[in-house]
């Protein structure tokens, strides 16, 4: 006789037991989108304070059971495995959960996480009343601690995705800071990368790391444009077609400019602009135009461009692709809306972003006695 592994299983079974529930009352069983937002799944009657769901599962994933004689909700960890839950119809929260592997790292990574909660809690009132009090120097002595306690958060969930790389609640964990604003993209993709080939090439582990590619893209994409960064360069067209690069102006005070023929802020901010060109230009002033002409509501794009330019006075070099917002250099520099501007130093750093009127004058002069 030899010993065999006992066959991966590929179905789950969730035996529920709801004490003191009537025959009848409907128990769900939801999964929940990126959003957070629950989807029906499956529904069954308690008869005899018992339930049962069947099904299959890709991946661990997290689902939560609701009754509708019972307030809330239970979160937790499906997989395919046999799960006991057992219902507190006093509280649902309190219900007991056993036999799945995910389900016990969900409870262990909850429980650390409300210790961290725990010691931020008071943290965060003080800082309400702190504010309350308009009391300057205490509100910065609290934000700083505030700042330990949340990067003492965020090490304690990254360290626990590190002891966990073959576990898909790690990935699970991975997908909800994805959903997180100024999450540390660099972090979490080291965190992914960590994670065992079976976790990373699950459906589930697929589809996280697109979205971390994505989120990376961004990232990258942002930062390149902080203050102190050197510009990205582009090419562009000019009205003939011939291309004009910001490298070619390397070495002088820059502005790039994005306007478009159909912009009123742009159009009213231009004879602006154009006295500045006029007065600091001999002196080593340079700007560029980025049309973003091109909208569907332009019979001619590039004549009204160009009846623009001519109209406005703008003697500088002026380039478009003529194609709206999906314009290479607007998607390059982040644009979204217009006016808007980049004013480079001499070694092609951005020194400021969005200047008009004054502002922008100041700054041209400033960067020109550099």
């Amino acid at each position: 006789m030899g010993c065999k592994e006992e066959p991966k299983r590929t179905n789950y079974i969730i035996n529920g037991t709801a004490k003191g529930v009537y025959n009848g009352v409907r128990v769900h069983l939801n999964s929940i989108d990126e959003k957070g937002k629950d989807r029906l799944v499956k529904t069954q009657m308690i008869v005899n304070e018992q339930f049962t769901f069947e099904g299959e599962m890709q991946t661990p994933s997290l689902y939560n059971i609701t009754v509708n004689s019972i307030p809330g909700k239970l979160p937790f960890m499906l997989e395919n495995s046999e799960i006991d839950i057992n219902i507190n119809k006093g509280r649902i929260l309190s219900s007991e959960i056993t036999g799945s592997k995910s389900q016990k790292k969900f409870e262990t990574y909850k429980t650390g996480l409300n210790n961290i909660e725990k010691e931020i809690l008071p943290v965060r009132t003080a800082m309400r009343n702190a504010r309350l009090q308009k009391n300057t120097a205490k509100q910065d002595s609290i934000l700083k601690r505030l700042e330990v306690l949340n990067n003492k958060k965020t090490q304690y969930t990254l360290d626990f995705i590190d002891s966990n790389k073959d576990n898909f609640f790690s990935l699970f964990i991975i997908g909800e800071e994805l959903k997180k604003p100024n999450l540390d993209i660099e972090k979490y993709m080291e965190a992914f990368n960590n994670l065992s080939s079976t976790v990373q090439t699950s459906r589930d582990g697929v589809a996280a790391k697109l979205r971390l590619e994505k989120l990376y893209r961004a990232y990258t994409k942002t930062t390149s444009l902080e203050i102190g960064k050197v510009a990205p360069n582009f090419e562009a067209p000019n009205a003939d077609g011939e291309m004009v690069a910001l490298n070619d102006l390397k070495g002088k005070v820059t502005i790039i400019d994005f306007w478009a023929a159909w912009c009123g802020p742009c159009r009213r901010e231009n004879p602006n602009v154009v006295k500045i060109y006029n007065e600091y230009h001999s002196k080593g002033l340079e700007i560029i135009g980025v049309s973003l002409d091109g909208s569907r509501g332009q019979k001619d794009p590039k004549k009204a461009w160009l009846d623009a330019v001519k109209k406005d006075k703008l003697t500088w070099p002026q380039v478009s692709y003529l194609q709206y917002f999906n314009d290479p250099v607007a998607q390059l520099y982040n644009i979204n809306s217009i006016p808007a501007t980049y004013v480079l130093d001499k070694d092609g750093k951005i020194a400021a972003k969005n200047l008009r009127g004054y502002a922008l004058r100041l700054k041209v002069e400033e960067l020109l006695q550099k």
